[in-house]
């Protein structure tokens, strides 16, 4: 049985002057080829140009210049199903949307081979799955820290992979996070206003506008750079203040980009990390004064960042509903703002 399709393409009027982004443009719709999969496809040379391998995405293009692309069906990945519980929110032929758990990584890779989401939504979906990519499997468009909990919409076909990842590509996904911050970043606060990056909308608004890239000698974390690395936008309200005088916070954070630990980098470089970030926040000494000694204790043996993916709205790729999900906090943030609320012995 042949396991693959042919695809022709024709490249329209005004093309863009590079091969992948001409494919990207012209490659019909059904199809539902992203450019990072013409991308692969032009690696593995499966294009060709009056029957001459084409591998170079900068290849230049002309209008009219038809391209042949053979499609291998898809094929059983080797990540196995693991029957792991999942809180759906929602679920439809196309995609899926879950609450994942703290502790849960996304994705299988060497140092968590198993236990993760991709093997628990394999189980649930118990082979009935659309191709991803070439593959049986779930398609992964956004991802989630481990130890940061939330909302999370991943696709199953390859249809929904590409329309979804055309908007979290244009930034137009609605993505809010609420999360616990050491101290307050207050509009009157004389340091922020000589943070570079860092500026105000309102009185209650704060806006970190940078670039990011990897730490020059520890190459698990990002660091902010403004001559380097990839443009990243943060934007935090500040929803609840906490101890008297205030000491942390709640904020409600929002994205404008979408980059690696992009929060937890952010609101380090405004000074206001998040409490029980172990890679970006470090431990801070709170006043007994401020907080009850119960809250200090929580704060002090906080095992994750307290940061938690609370909203999740875009534009459903096949039936184009806009659709919005919402996760309450988990428990142990929750429990931490309780104790945050209490007051201070006198």
């Amino acid at each position: 049985m042949d396991n693959t399709r042919i695809l022709t393409v024709i490249i329209g009027e005004e093309p863009p002057r590079r091969l992948d982004k001409a494919l990207s443009r012209d490659v019909p719709a059904e199809a539902a080829l992203s450019r990072s999969r013409l991308m692969k496809l032009l690696a593995e040379g499966a294009i060709t140009f009056k029957g001459e391998v084409i591998s170079d995405p900068r290849a230049k293009v002309q209008e009219g210049d038809e391209f042949t692309i053979t499609v291998e069906q898809s094929v059983e990945v080797d990540v196995l199903p693991e029957d792991i519980p999942l809180e759906i929110l929602f679920e439809d032929d196309d995609l899926i949307v879950v609450n994942k758990p703290v502790g849960m990584v996304v994705h299988p890779a060497p140092g968590s081979p198993s236990g993760t989401l991709v093997n628990a939504l394999l189980h649930h979906f118990g082979g009935n799955l659309s191709g991803i990519g070439g593959e049986k499997r779930p398609g992964i468009v956004h991802r989630i820290d481990k130890d940061t909990s939330g909302v999370l919409v991943v696709a199953k076909s390859d249809a929904a992979h590409h329309g979804l990842a055309a908007q979290f590509e244009a930034h137009t996904v609605n993505r809010k996070y609420h999360a616990i911050c050491y101290g307050v970043p207050d509009n009157a606060d004389p340091r922020l206003k000589g943070v570079r990056g860092v500026s105000f909308e309102g009185s209650n608004v704060v806006k970190i506008n940078t670039q990011l890239a990897r730490h020059r000698t520890d190459r698990q974390r990002q660091s902010v750079y403004f001559n380097q690395g990839r443009h990243a936008v943060t934007r935090a309200r500040l929803v609840q203040r906490y101890g008297k005088p205030s000491v942390a916070c709640l904020v409600e954070c929002w994205l404008e980009t979408g980059r690696t630990h992009q929060i937890r980098v952010h609101m380090t470089h405004t000074g206001h990390s998040l409490i029980g970030d172990q890679t970006y926040g470090g431990r801070r000494k709170l006043s007994p004064k401020a907080l009850s000694a119960a809250a200090i204790d929580a704060v002090a043996a906080f095992p994750r960042q307290a940061l938690h993916a609370a909203t999740l709205g875009f534009v459903h790729p096949i039936t184009k509903e806009e659709l919005s999900f919402d996760a309450p906090l988990p428990n142990d943030m929750a429990l931490l703002i309780d104790l945050l609320e209490q007051p201070p012995a006198k």
